[in-house]
Order: C-alpha cells, then structure tokens, then sequence
C-alpha cells in the first residue's frame, strides 16, 4: 500500500514501469530545489536549507549525491575502456586507490572487473552520454 492504493511488487524487468506509474499518480515528485542544484543552479536558499530538502528528497547530502555521480561516471568511462589513471584524473580522485575506493562503494567493482566486463549485469549503461561536468562544481 502506498498513497492509499494497493501497487503490485515489481520484478526485476518492472521496477521501471512502476517508476513511471508512481510518478505519473504524482505519489513520486522531483523536488526543484534538488534538480536546479544537479544542473548546477543555485538556488535562493541557504545551504542548509539546500541540503535539507535534498535529504528531504533522496536520503543524501548534496555531496554524497555529487561522490555517487563522480564514481558513476567514472565506471562507465571504465566500461567504454578507458585507462584506469586517466579516469582518476580526469574525474579528479587524488590517486587510483582514491578511484578504487569509490568504485568499491557506490558501484560494487574494482576498475579492472569494470574495464574487462567481469562480475554480471550493472545498471550503467556505457552507452550513457550523461554529462558529470555539472556536477564538478560544489553543490552548495
């Protein structure tokens, strides 16, 4: 039950049907604090305010969001085969432990399973021409 309305558990191929029936019942909403922040705006808010509302939103502070973002982009950039040093300095990681680290967190894989395909299906598409750029900017 969520919103007073019985919704069917999902499988694993209808998490993203049922995404888009939430959002379209309007149970789900995007907060446009948060998506003016993740376009790199800045809105006329104090940054704690900021950082509540996007708490408030996904359960995260705007820099954990930025951290999660950064590894994101740097695991796809290793799924497309790029040199694990590149992407650590391209993306700003002090060191490629620093790379290693994050990728262990926030993606499950080490930088060599990610450049050799290696441990299953992972939801990045490498295909994904999603920029990080708005998000090397502090958030707040």
């Amino acid at each position: 039950m969520l919103d007073g309305w019985r919704w069917e558990t999902p499988g694993v191929d209808d998490v993203e049907a049922l995404v888009e029936r939430l959002v379209g019942a309007g149970v789900v909403v995007r907060d446009p604090v948060v998506d003016d922040v993740l376009r790199g705006g800045r809105p006329a808010l104090s940054s704690r305010s900021v950082e509540r509302r996007f708490r408030a939103a996904t359960g995260f502070s705007p820099g954990r969001v930025q951290q999660i973002a950064r590894a994101r982009a740097a695991a796809v950039a290793l799924m497309r085969g790029e040199e694990t040093a590149d992407v650590a300095w391209r993306l700003g990681y002090y060191d490629e432990p620093h790379l290693a680290r994050a990728l262990r967190r926030f993606v499950g894989r080490t930088a060599g399973a990610l450049r050799a395909g290696e441990g299953g299906a992972i939801a990045l598409d490498p295909q994904d021409t999603t920029s990080y750029t708005s998000l090397t900017t502090p958030l707040v």
